[in-house]
């Protein structure tokens, strides 16, 4: 093939791809209330995780809507987001299938290999997040108060806003072992390094944590903090194990 013909093909793989994700935020839009029926499960005591924790019974937060557009953009926003995460498997398909002639076929399993395992930890990333890191987060700040007096009113922007932006944050954290993995086969990191620089290490994610972490509270800080200092860990006994 000429380069104007991997340019032709390359031109199709995008538009497979922006297909892919059209046809699936369509879907996520037309199913919204089946859709916000499962986002807005945190908040009330209901949830899964509010029950394995054995939080009070009497647990609710009422969300509220303070512009007249506002409900319609969440519902697109949400659908998009949606919609990439679950078109993702067939994007990363169609452009396996446009690299995969000009690898190796050691390159081609050791490529396979990432993209599944980055592909699955970003879903494991955003599970957590929306089992784990989110409730707690929103149980804890939704219900705070300085004062009696003073009660909380929580727009639903605010609550899908810091929905989505932990997932994605979560989702991309949780890509730490996949990432050491691969430095670890390029020669660029060492186990011996990983385990020197531990401390450091904990510095480092604490900062990280506090610069991603979008409502930026102490809470937060640390719920973000734990895992991916568990994961820190999980990738050296990943590079011990496959090194």
């Amino acid at each position: 093939m000429t380069f104007w013909d991997h340019l032709e093909e390359l031109r199709f793989v995008l538009i497979r791809a922006l297909l892919a994700v059209t046809l699936c935020s369509v879907a996520a839009f037309l199913l919204g209330d089946d859709l916000f029926k499962i986002l807005l499960a945190p908040t009330h005591s209901e949830f899964l995780t509010y029950r394995l924790i054995d939080a009070p019974a009497d647990f609710r937060i009422n969300l509220v809507n303070t512009g007249l557009t506002e409900q319609f953009f969440v519902h697109l926003r949400t659908a998009f987001y949606v919609g990439i995460l679950f078109s993702s498997p067939y994007i990363i398909y169609v452009v396996a299938k446009f690299v995969a002639p000009g690898l190796y076929q050691r390159e081609k399993v050791l490529a396979l290999q990432l993209v599944c395992a980055s592909y699955v930890m970003f879903l494991i990333g955003t599970l957590v997040n929306f089992f784990f890191v989110f409730p707690l987060t929103v149980r804890f700040l939704g219900t705070y108060q300085v004062s009696p007096e003073v009660s909380n009113m929580l727009t639903l922007q605010s609550y899908t806003d810091t929905l989505l932006g932990l997932g994605l944050v979560m989702g991309l954290v949780f890509e730490l072992p996949v990432v050491c993995f691969f430095l670890s086969r390029t020669g660029l990191l060492t186990i011996d390094v990983m385990r020197r620089y531990r401390r450091h290490t904990f510095v480092a994610i604490l900062v990280v944590a506090a610069v991603i972490t979008p409502t930026g509270d102490p809470f937060s800080l640390f719920i973000v903090s734990l895992p991916i200092y568990l994961l820190y860990e999980l990738s050296i006994l990943v590079i011990s194990k496959t090194g």
